[in-house]
């Protein structure tokens, strides 16, 4: 799977009283898919999916799946302590029309959770998995960071297909990026203008042939009744593909350090900041993509400041309340998170005040 461009780490809506509002989340995937984000990332850190239950966790994932653009690649949250649990989760995303799986680092039993144990784990679910893994590194919560040589060890899998790099370290990027460089190639789908093909996009295509073929009269059964003129339905014509190598993807979950990761050479990012401002980090993408650094550098300061106080100090309830104001649904978090208090909702306004979507 192609993972390059931005993909907003979604948020997961609550009632007041905590109960899953999953109709404002059909609202903010319909939004995010209307959008030129390449993808969404669902049950991610951002999407408190620590919080959530089991079933919880099946009804966000079938929702977000079911309200999704199909050409919005769709990376499922699945990450759990155990390998069994992780794999069921896996073939429920597979199940779901998802394209990838991120997984992060099992670290409750942090002490042993040495090279040995996560090798075994991450190889054990690519060898099951039925849709591609990408790692998922972010020590701020977990405590436990996947060391570069292990990286590019399971890199050689080819199930595990990226990793997402929430260190918001530039030299470790760089380490992994060069550590996985010659990881094996894959051939993926891509389309005319090189991007992702999705599941959901064959899908849907499959679904278009079917229901037109369904719609035609079968000549055996015109008999010799006379019948009037009808139009003729024209064949569907398939979105032209092609395919493209790639290799090991590292991706970067830093907003505030998003232009010098991609100078770095990653192909994309998870963002949380995307949640509430896609287009603010999309422009960044695009300018550094149509080689106007000067523009990148601009768009890169504007975020700059907005990304540190909404997203690394006040986390999801800032990115929440960020939602809010820019037309996606936020709303509260689960407790024992909290909402944010009058004087940071204003400083959060006053930082968000020239980000809009």
């Amino acid at each position: 799977m192609l993972l390059e461009g931005i993909f907003p780490a979604v948020t997961t809506p609550f009632y007041p009283d905590g109960r899953l509002y999953l109709r404002k989340l059909e609202h903010n995937i319909e939004r995010y898919s209307r959008t030129v984000a390449a993808g969404m990332v669902v049950l991610g850190s951002t999407g408190e999916a620590v919080m959530l239950s089991d079933d919880e966790t099946r009804d966000v994932l079938r929702t977000a799946a079911q309200s999704a653009a199909p050409e919005k690649v769709l990376l499922a949250g699945i990450g759990r302590e155990s390998l069994r649990e992780t794999l069921r989760l896996a073939e429920l995303a597979a199940d779901a029309q998802y394209d990838a799986v991120l997984v992060r680092t099992p670290h409750y039993y942090g002490p042993h959770m040495q090279p040995l144990e996560l090798l075994t784990y991450y190889r054990t679910l690519a060898d099951h998995s039925p849709l591609p893994v990408v790692l998922y590194s972010i020590p701020k919560f977990t405590h436990l960071e996947l060391p570069v040589e292990l990286v590019a060890e399971l890199a050689a899998h080819q199930n595990i297909v990226a990793i997402k790099d929430s260190s918001g370290n530039l030299d470790r990027l760089a380490a992994l990026i060069a550590a996985t460089r010659n990881a094996p190639k894959r051939s993926v789908a891509v389309t005319s203008v090189f991007e992702a093909v999705t599941g959901r996009m064959i899908l849907a295509e499959g679904e278009a042939e079917a229901a037109l073929a369904a719609s035609l009269i079968p000549v055996d059964i015109l008999g010799s009744q006379p019948i009037s003129p009808v139009a003729v339905a024209l064949p569907l014509r398939r979105p032209p593909t092609r395919s493209k190598e790639i290799g090991f993807q590292v991706l970067t979950g830093s907003a505030g350090h998003l232009l010098p990761a991609l100078q770095a050479g990653v192909s994309g990012a998870i963002l949380a900041f995307a949640s509430p401002a896609p287009q603010a980090c999309q422009e960044i993408y695009t300018a550094w993509k149509e080689n106007d650094p000067v523009v990148a550098a601009e768009k890169q300061r504007r975020i700059a400041e907005s990304s540190r106080l909404v997203a690394n100090n006040y986390g999801v309830p800032g990115l929440k309340y960020a939602c809010d104001l820019n037309g996606y649904f936020g709303g509260v978090p689960r407790l024992p998170l909290l909402p944010l208090t009058a004087d940071q909702r204003a400083e959060v306004a006053a930082a968000m005040a020239d980000i809009r979507n």
